[in-house]
């Protein structure tokens, strides 16, 4: 099983997201279940996961107004997140390729289901997310993931991400 850790410049070399919609700081690991390098030859995919964290400042632009007295992070913003460090979860089977893939390919949510949002998150919160992968069927892959803060967890979803070809999304324009 091999152990991959990125900080915010690799982070943003794989994710096309900036700020303020650039919601993982760091990676801190990212194991793969398979030893096979290259994403349309992995058959076993479930088993792979992510952990990333995310420190939440007051400077963030949503705590303007969401809300005035009493500031926490929109569950929109949240399930965003689950879905950024989800998407962590293709890189060790594109990493060996990134420049290519990153340019010709995004990964796109194509599904939200079982959300529960458990505690407010405020400044000041060091979240920690994980995603797993669940299932994968050729570009359309399931994950469990969660957000933990404290060591209590205060939100979870199962997501549906799909791996799109820009040039099939800007077909649809």
């Amino acid at each position: 099983m091999e152990k991959t850790s990125l900080n915010h410049e690799q982070i943003k070399r794989f994710l096309p997201h900036r700020a303020p919609f650039l919601l993982v700081d760091r990676i801190i690991e990212i194991h793969r279940s398979s030893e096979v390098n290259d994403l349309a030859q992995v058959k076993d995919k479930p088993g792979t996961f992510a952990r990333a964290l995310k420190n939440v400042t007051a400077t963030e632009p949503h705590f303007q107004g969401h809300f005035p007295s009493f500031a926490i992070m929109p569950g929109v913003l949240q399930i965003e997140a689950m879905a950024q460090c989800a998407s962590f979860c293709f890189y060790p089977y594109v990493v060996h390729n990134l420049e290519a893939w990153t340019r010709e390919y995004v990964c796109v949510l194509a599904g939200i289901d079982g959300v529960r949002f458990r505690k407010p998150i405020m400044p000041g919160d060091v979240l920690e997310i994980k995603s797993e992968v669940t299932g994968a069927r050729s570009k359309l892959w399931s994950f469990a993931c969660q957000i933990q803060s404290d060591g209590q967890r205060v939100a979870e979803a199962q997501m549906m991400i799909q791996i799109a070809p820009y040039s099939e999304l800007r077909a649809l324009q």
